[in-house]
């Protein structure tokens, strides 16, 4: 069965944050969601799993029991237990025991690279060995949906590429992965993509229906970016977008997935503000 949402709205505090979202979630796959800060990226994956009520639309999930979440930050992880007490810990709220829970336990911490670091605390770890053990706990009862906010964020190139072998091992396995990221090409890896702003899906699809939703004009040069809102730079390039076709003696580039959700969202305010 697939899971994910359809047609959500989420209103809090007067405000709406998500509007006629729908994103689906199908086993053995990974579902990306992007998009800048306050697109609404933790609101639709916290509807997903159930810990904010939609206001309308519905929700596709299996029960808690199946399903599990890694929040940003590795906030799920107590600092002060160890690896090991950290896992027993959410075994025992998940009814794992016995050699069950002893072959999961050694299964995992060898694929994330912790078997050394077993009887350390937490809060000793580095980030990335820290986001590792989170993962460890979100996935540690096999779910069938698998939902982690961020998980990469703020850890070395290293433990990125630890962590993406992992995310991909558990969909290989069969599970439903929905995670957002602030990196772009986890998102171009993925096998689609959604696109938020403001609450709004701006694209939608495989990776490359959304490069193909690219509105607008991308170019490339060598002088520095300036102020102008709709340049920005890239490595020791500048790229300049424009919303129209290419005019003439422009020499547009196609985008990259970073180039095209800049494209996308400057495109929605512009289309806002008109």
């Amino acid at each position: 069965m697939n899971w994910g949402v359809d047609g959500v709205t989420v209103v809090l505090g007067g405000s709406e944050v998500l509007h006629d979202v729908t994103l689906n979630a199908i086993p053995g796959q990974v579902a990306a969601v992007v998009g800048g800060d306050g697109a609404g990226k933790t609101t639709l994956l916290r509807t997903l799993i159930g810990r904010i009520l939609p206001s309308s639309g519905a929700v596709r999930a299996p029960s808690i029991v199946d399903s599990g979440f890694m929040p940003t930050g590795a906030s799920g992880v107590w600092t002060d237990l160890s690896v090991n007490e950290n896992i027993a810990f959410v075994a025992a709220a998940r009814g794992m025991a016995g050699p069950e829970l002893a072959d999961r336990r050694a299964e995992l911490l060898a694929a994330a690279g912790l078997s050394k670091a077993a009887d350390r605390l937490a809060g000793d770890l580095s980030g990335g060995m820290r986001q590792k053990l989170a993962f460890c706990l979100a996935i540690l009862h096999r779910p069938r949906l698998l939902v982690l906010d961020e998980p990469s964020t703020g850890v070395d190139p290293v433990s990125r590429v630890d962590l993406w072998r992992l995310i991909s091992r558990a969909a290989a396995a069969d599970t439903a992965v929905v995670m957002s990221t602030a990196y772009l090409d986890e998102a171009e890896r993925a096998a689609t993509c959604l696109v938020l702003d403001g609450g709004r899906v701006l694209a939608d699809g495989t990776p490359a229906d959304v490069l193909a939703a690219a509105p607008g004009t991308l170019t490339t040069g060598s002088a520095p970016a300036g102020p102008a809102e709709l340049s920005w730079r890239r490595g020791h390039q500048t790229r300049s977008w424009h919303p129209g076709p290419p005019r003439p003696g422009e020499q547009p580039r196609d985008p990259d997935m970073e180039d095209c959700v800049i494209a996308l969202t400057l495109d929605a305010q512009q289309t806002g503000a008109a």
